[in-house]
């Protein structure tokens, strides 16, 4: 933008023009008031990434993909002794690691219920890979016999299922009387804990059988 002035010391009709650029940005304008900036305000995915730098181009030779390879593998190994650490701490019971169904202390307990008992649920993993067998075999003497005894093993399994269902509520009800839960879901969950080996159980358990 130009203004024209007029020196004040020179004659009016002689003097020359004084040509005063002057840049539009500066002028002031109303309070509060912001100029545009010419160009639209980039977004955020575009301002990470002239952040982050421009992506790295491709290895050019088999020494170079090595290399960055290389520098790759030191994050994995990272990786692999974090989620070691966290298997460690959640076959150890730390409630920080463990999954939302073992958390607390009524599963805690109930745990150590299990655990310290001799099931016969327990065999119910066994169980099955003898009827797998038995299905397998091409006698059937053998076959309805193994069958016979697999259903007197699942029903006598569901008989105490049931009862160690009733007394872990009743249990956990007179060992944490201020705790809410289920007595259906708690006696499943001791229920679900018994029928694995005791080897295979996460977490690990804690205590040792009764004698």
């Amino acid at each position: 933008m130009r203004f024209l002035r007029r020196s004040a010391a020179a004659d009016p009709a002689n003097s020359e023009e004084e040509v005063v650029e002057v840049n539009a940005d500066v002028i002031d304008g109303p309070k509060g008031h912001t100029t545009s900036k010419g160009k639209p305000t980039p977004k955020r995915r575009e301002a990470e990434s002239r952040r982050r730098g421009p992506v790295p181009p491709p290895p050019r030779t088999q020494r170079e993909a090595l290399r960055r390879m290389r520098g790759n593998q030191a994050s994995k190994e990272e990786r692999r002794k974090a989620a070691q650490f966290r298997r460690e701490r959640m076959m150890a019971g730390d409630d920080k690691y463990l999954l939302p169904r073992d958390r607390g202390p009524v599963r805690a307990y109930v745990r150590d219920i299990v655990d310290s008992r001799r099931n016969l649920m327990g065999l119910f993993m066994p169980l099955a890979i003898i009827v797998f067998i038995a299905v397998l075999t091409p006698n059937l003497v053998v076959q309805q016999y193994a069958s016979l005894a697999c259903m007197f093993m699942l029903l006598a399994m569901l008989i105490e299922g049931v009862m160690l269902g009733r007394m872990v509520a009743k249990q956990a009800r007179q060992k944490f009387p201020d705790e809410t839960f289920k007595g259906f879901a708690l006696g499943w969950y001791a229920f679900t804990r018994a029928t694995q080996l005791r080897k295979l159980r996460v977490p690990k358990p804690r205590v040792s059988y009764k004698k």
